[in-house]
């Protein structure tokens, strides 16, 4: 068994000394005095004094590491101790090398898999609990947004197809009607016979507007068990790392 550990870390990668300080401020707020979340990078340590952790490259794997609780881009907080993994040091390298394959830099997304995402898989495959929900509850709250706002853009298009086939049908069945009416009251005219006389200006309006296709588009729903196989980060990186 061996001790797994989560290094947390306030974001402070901003050139700007004043955006540093904002999210200093944000996360001693909603972290330390709320308890709901801030905005935090994180790693984690299993066997020896390195951490790794997830970030964004234009090239390569996005798996990286460097000595604990040492990475240049941040500000150290924390840490914390998952628990005890039963893999011994070959099966974590195998599962880092894994990782590192499945994480390339360029797959980066500050929402939906930042390095918060990337440290809950690698514990989950360590067989320790994944990351205390403060950790990444901002990156997964924004997620949900844009999932909600996606399916009520859906929803509304749905709606909106089915409206106007509605006041289609609507529109042949009243036509049928005053055609059939027309003809019953004038048997003798031929020429008005079949015209609608109910068009009134709401119902011109409910027809003109359902003959304009919508212009929104539619939504569719063999390695060896030792070296070192990945990257370190020094302090000259740079990166948008969450």
């Amino acid at each position: 068994m061996k001790e797994v550990v989560l290094h947390v870390y306030d974001v402070t990668n901003s050139d700007s000394e004043k955006t540093n300080n904002t999210i200093l401020q944000i996360n001693r707020i909603f972290k330390d005095r709320i308890g709901l979340g801030g905005i935090f990078h994180s790693a984690v340590q299993v066997y020896g004094e390195e951490e790794w952790s997830f970030g964004f490259c234009e090239t390569g794997s996005g798996v990286f590491s460097c000595p604990v609780g040492k990475n240049p881009m941040y500000t150290y907080r924390e840490r914390i101790v998952l628990g005890e993994t039963e893999c011994g040091i070959a099966a974590v390298n195998r599962i880092l090398r894994e990782l590192s394959r499945e994480w390339p830099g360029h797959s980066y997304d500050l929402l939906s898999r930042n390095c918060n995402h990337f440290c809950d898989v690698l514990c989950e495959r360590l067989g320790v609990p994944k990351l205390p929900g403060w950790v990444n509850r901002f990156a997964n709250a924004g997620d949900t947004a844009v999932v909600v706002a996606e399916n009520t853009a859906v929803k509304f298009r749905q709606a909106k197809t089915e409206i106007v086939n509605a006041s289609r049908v609507a529109y042949r069945f009243m036509a049928g009607l005053a055609a059939k009416n027309q003809a019953s009251e004038s048997p003798g005219n031929n020429q008005n016979r079949g015209s609608p006389t109910f068009q009134g200006a709401w119902f011109k309006n409910i027809i003109s507007a359902g003959a304009k296709p919508s212009s929104s588009g539619s939504t569719h729903s063999q390695d060896t068990d030792d070296g070192s196989p990945l990257r370190r980060q020094n302090s000259t990186e740079q990166s948008t790392q969450l």
